[in-house]
């Protein structure tokens, strides 16, 4: 994408979850491209962090970037299928991610914090076994 991307990962011990790994390796990479194209010319940081809620008997798994954030508008469609808030693309992406997420895997794909400006965190939950 011709900008200084700094990728940070943390991940914590976790147990099992039960996916298909090629569907999961999609939606990560799919969430991690959109964090980059959000980050500005100049560059910007994407923290992918996985961690155990055993409260909740879920994995978590969150991408953040430094991007550009989401208005209220857009976090409400995010996920509509044909929505982007780019000037290419289907708008396909995120719709079809939360699909996989929630009725392949009985997960959740959510928008857990944005800050127009700040950036944006997507968290993903999935059931520990």
């Amino acid at each position: 994408l011709g900008r200084s991307i700094v990728i940070e990962e943390r991940y914590a011990d976790v147990p099992l979850v039960d996916i298909n790994r090629e569907l999961m390796e999609w939606v990560v990479e799919n969430l991690v491209k959109n964090a980059a194209e959000a980050l500005p010319e100049s560059g910007g940081r994407i923290e992918i962090a996985a961690s155990h809620v055993p409260r909740d008997g879920v994995v978590e798994i969150r991408i953040t970037d430094s991007g550009k954030g989401l208005t209220p508008a857009e976090r409400r469609r995010v996920f509509t299928p044909g929505y982007s808030t780019k000037r290419k693309g289907w708008g396909l992406g995120l719709a079809l991610s939360r699909r996989i997420v929630e009725e392949y895997h009985k997960g959740r794909l959510f928008v857990a914090w944005t800050e127009p400006g700040k950036g944006t965190t997507f968290a993903i939950t999935l059931p520990s076994t």
